[in-house]
């Protein structure tokens, strides 16, 4: 099959052979602006031909190339050179899937080649497991009448970051704080009755800010790498009792039962107790805040071969914008500068509990997340 053939959900999957794009990079070093220019540009930049593959980059690109020369990266579509998760999953390779459509760099490349210059921000997952936030730049460029894109990019990810933690420390964890200052105030002055209650309430206040404070810690210790692992014997109806417990009185507060499946499997396997209940409580946190009221939560596991499969299940359905980019770092149906939760499911279940995570959901069937994990670790039983 030839490749302007191939199906798409985007942009046109054709492209060109190592020949065309060799004489096409020949013929724009010809040009002498582009000679001139392009390496003293400070941003990685390249020019694109038709279909969107790199036919000329500048020596800021050197650093993201595969073999560490511009010649590694001639030839290749953005999706390609960053290891997008994205880019291999149809034979169209970059740009041609569902989740494309959603993609910032390429909707900017798309705006480029309709003769209008684009910028736009964009998400990627990559197959390591790494997240990647980009700002990206895509403006026509002609030479002798043939349309080009020049597309710059920079590496916006440590500003991300950044941002999730101020929102986190600014907002959420002082909100937490000054809860904490209000019931400890109230203590003085009411009566004993009244004090247990309030006791109880800066318990649980105190633990969701430890907890809070520890889950991104981890999640920073993940992303560089050094996360510290400690795989011991773990129960899987131990954990999900706990985890019933544990959100029961969020669940009552939002008028909703988390509830654990009447047919679950016991099951002793090997793994992180402390990352697996962050694994699985963010998805518990996922679900209640999907479910509309009185909506119930269900946690189950199941043994799979010679694994064991955790399932949080609610009511409530996905769209389909949604779900193209759930597990992306810094996507969030809660507003700006959120959307941890999801990401941080797929990270330490893939690159640290050595298991797989991802959901189904459907009007008719509602949402579930599941991981699955294998129930001995080489080295361990």
């Amino acid at each position: 099959m030839k490749a302007d053939l191939l199906p798409t959900r985007f942009l046109p999957a054709e492209r060109s052979s190592a020949e065309e794009i060799a004489r096409t990079k020949q013929k724009l070093l010809q040009t002498p602006i582009l000679s001139a220019i392009l390496d003293e540009l400070p941003l990685i930049t390249f020019f694109l031909e038709e279909h969107r593959q790199i036919v000329l980059a500048n020596q800021a690109a050197v650093i993201i190339s595969p073999t560490k020369e511009k010649e590694g990266l001639y030839g290749l579509r953005l999706g390609e050179l960053i290891n997008c998760v994205h880019a291999d999953e149809t034979e169209g390779g970059c740009g041609t899937t569902q989740s494309c459509t959603l993609c910032g760099a390429g909707q900017a490349i798309f705006c480029s080649q309709q003769r209008q210059s684009g910028k736009n921000e964009c998400r990627v997952l990559r197959h390591n497991g790494e997240a990647m936030d980009l700002r990206v730049w895509a403006s026509p460029f002609s030479v002798d009448g043939k349309a080009y894109t020049m597309f710059s990019l920079m590496d916006i990810t440590d500003e991300k970051r950044r941002r999730v933690l101020e929102r986190l420390f600014f907002h959420d964890i002082l909100n937490m704080i000054s809860a904490l200052q209000a019931s400890a105030s109230m203590m003085k002055e009411v009566p004993p009755k009244v004090k247990d209650e309030l006791s109880a309430v800066i318990s649980t206040s105190s633990d969701k800010l430890l907890e809070e404070i520890e889950a991104q810690k981890d999640l920073a210790s993940a992303e560089a790498g050094d996360l510290v692992l400690n795989f011991k014997p773990v129960n899987s109806l131990e954990i999900l009792e706990y985890l019933a417990s544990l959100y029961k009185k969020e669940g009552e507060a939002r008028q909703q039962s988390v509830n654990i499946a009447s047919d679950a499997d016991n099951i002793d396997f090997v793994s992180d107790k402390r990352l697996l209940f962050r694994v699985l409580g963010n998805m518990v946190k996922n679900a209640l805040e999907a479910s509309a009221s009185g909506s119930p939560v269900l946690l189950s596991s199941k043994k799979a071969g010679n694994r064991v499969r955790f399932s949080v299940h609610n009511r409530g359905t996905i769209p389909e914008e949604v779900r193209l980019q759930i597990f992306q770092r810094s996507f969030s149906t809660k507003g700006g500068n959120r959307g941890l939760g999801t990401y941080s499911i797929k990270l330490l279940t893939e690159r640290y509990l050595k298991g797989t995570a991802d959901f189904t959901t459907s009007p008719t069937r509602g949402t579930t997340f599941f991981a699955e994990y294998p129930i001995n670790i080489s080295g361990l039983s």
